[in-house]
């Protein structure tokens, strides 16, 4: 048989992800596609994305959607404008709302949960939220001196108990406490600082034997706050301890808490970070508590200021990623050290040897330490923390059109049923870690898909396999249905458009030109009761034509006649949700390819 006669036979299936890169692709790569993706819970084929539910349109930007859950019951929390409410009717859509707090930030808000209590940070306020009552957060009340002298001094020499280590100072409350052992005689009593506040009324607790007295300033005590002097009305009794609240307001200490817009949960600790006064500062609370973050708790990373970008924990480590730089790396770690201090916990920085800086942010993503460079998905290889740090590339798949997206610098990034979502102008880029591409040289790439969404989308959450989106507008939408629901009016339903195309095949015979065989196609469908999908050949890239097939048996055989064409591409589209398992396509050899 000769050439001519051959008849060749082409199958695309096992469909992985899109390939923008412009080059050759793979017969599973769709160098062009859009709305389409794996739903591994469903089947194993691609399909049309989900649509868009609307669930409410509030009057202010909805900055925030958390979801606490207190004695196993959930109460979901949205921070919209400046305001926290709860969504009291929930899962329904959101028709009954009572606030919880006002004054915060109009800007993007975190969140976490600790010992039953939700904790939301905005770039300007730290409040928190029982079940019952938000309020500002007070801090944890330190002890920054114990059992000293009424001078001051220490009672080391006296063999008095001295094994309770020194609280630092909190950031989060100018309130603190001197502990002092009473001499019987000495009324004075120095504290540990001087210049106290005038607005604040201090006050005394005397512990004598099994009588506690509490002394007020104005009655019973006095105060000179220029020199930090506490002076009784009657000397407390000799061996009383005596506990003496005060306040010394210490300048930027708590804005340097509660303007971070960057926290994570790491070592049973909170950390932050992002606060543009302290650009390459990480700051960390005390163990288990949330509401006390003492002034000596904090890294500067490297010594240039360039900005943090990410702190991620992984590995047993806090990964910090910076902005780029000229001065230094841009990927360094907190380890955690045992220490002989109160916090018994240290976290010396470690300098990576990774030079890459951060651009937008970063996430554990399937204990993949990731972050977005100038150049695309970077991800941090498990060997780093051996000194041979190597950074892999994750995106090269989409890179064309990912860098070009107006807003790159400022993504918001959620996992959903095991991809990493980027979101970014409207639009979605699906990172899956479940299939990956061997590239040569050790890396592995990701696999990608690329959604296109109505309605300006500018924010998204993930909470049981359920994704929320929001816009500017006020908009509050489910990831669910066969359709993009826009305003909630009449008619303001949208199609999805959703499309597959695939490589531009020469039929492995690239000295030839190909004819198709026009008996010779057929795809197999997923069954969604679709009569509406378009087929097209798109020969040597002109569209030269287009069929109407339905899904209704699970399989579709197609007619298409094309001439003499060097390669040739399908193209499966429709408006409504459809899903293809795999597609055959027949051709034969016409002829050598000529000038």
């Amino acid at each position: 048989m000769s050439n001519l006669d051959k008849i060749i036979t082409r199958q695309y299936s096992n469909f992985m992800g899109v390939d923008f890169s412009g080059g050759e692709v793979p017969y599973y790569h769709s160098p062009d596609a859009k709305n389409m993706w794996r739903d591994y819970t469903d089947s194993n084929c691609i399909q049309t994305r989900p649509g868009l539910t609307l669930l409410n349109k509030f009057d202010n930007v909805v900055n925030g959607l958390f979801f606490y859950k207190i004695n196993d019951i959930i109460q979901v929390l949205l921070h919209i404008g400046t305001k926290l409410v709860k969504w009291n009717n929930y899962p329904n859509k959101p028709a009954q709302l009572t606030e919880l707090y006002t004054g915060l930030s109009s800007s993007k808000s975190k969140s976490f949960v600790f010992d039953n209590v939700f904790f939301l940070i905005d770039g300007v306020n730290y409040i928190e939220y029982n079940g019952t009552t938000a309020k500002e957060v007070e801090g944890t009340i330190p002890y920054t001196t114990y059992q000293r002298n009424p001078d001051g001094s220490t009672n080391i020499d006296e063999g008095v108990d001295t094994d309770y280590v020194l609280q630092p100072v909190n950031c989060l409350t100018s309130k603190r406490y001197n502990q002092f052992i009473a001499d019987g005689t000495s009324t004075a009593y120095q504290l540990d600082d001087k210049g106290l506040d005038n607005n604040f009324s201090v006050r005394a607790t005397i512990h004598d034997n099994d009588t506690t007295t509490i002394v007020i300033e104005g009655n019973g005590l006095s105060v000179d706050r220029t020199n930090g002097i506490v002076t009784f009305t009657t000397a407390p009794s000799q061996y009383a301890k005596v506990d003496i609240l005060f306040s010394k307001t210490i300048s930027n200490h708590k804005s340097r808490i509660l303007n971070c817009n960057l926290l994570c949960e790491f070592d049973n600790r909170l950390f932050f970070a992002g606060n543009d006064d302290y650009p390459n500062s990480v700051f960390w609370g005390m163990l288990n508590d949330p509401r006390y973050i003492a002034d000596i708790n904090y890294n500067e990373i490297g010594l240039d200021v360039a900005r943090i970008k990410a702190i991620i924990p992984g590995n047993n480590v806090l990964w910090v990623i910076k902005e780029n730089n000229q001065n230094g790396a841009g990927v360094y770690y907190l380890t955690p050290t045992l220490s002989s201090d109160y916090d018994q916990k240290i976290y010396p920085v470690t300098n990576g040897n990774v030079s890459t800086g951060c651009v937008s942010t970063g996430i554990n993503y399937g204990d993949y330490i990731v972050y977005y460079s100038n150049n695309g998905l970077e991800c941090i290889s498990s060997s780093a923390l051996y000194s041979e740090q190597i950074l892999q590339h994750k995106s090269t798949y989409v890179d064309a059109r990912l860098l070009k997206e107006q807003g790159y610098e400022n993504p918001v990034l959620a996992e959903y049923k095991g991809y990493l979502l980027t979101l970014v102008n409207s639009k979605i880029y699906l990172a899956d870690n479940r299939k990956l591409m061997n590239t040569g040289n050790g890396n592995s790439e990701f696999e990608w898909f690329y959604w296109e969404l109505p309605n300006n989308i500018t924010n998204m959450v993930e909470y049981r396999d359920e994704l929320y989106l929001m816009n500017d507008s006020g908009y509050l939408y489910l990831l669910d249905g066969d359709v993009d629901e826009t305003t909630g009016q009449e008619n303001s339903e949208l199609d999805i458009t959703s499309y597959w195309t695939t490589r531009k095949d020469d039929f492995g015979c690239p000295s030839y030109t190909k004819t198709t065989s026009k008996k010779g196609g057929v795809v197999n469908f997923k069954n969604m009761d679709n009569d509406d999908i378009i087929i097209q050949t798109i020969p040597d890239g002109v569209i030269k034509d287009s069929k109407t097939l339905s899904d209704e048996k699970g399989y579709a055989p197609f007619k298409i006649k094309d001439k003499k064409f060097y390669k040739m591409q399908l193209k499966f589209s429709s408006n409504k949700p459809f899903g293809i398992y795999s597609a055959v396509l027949q051709g034969f050899i016409a002829g050598y390819v000529k000038r």
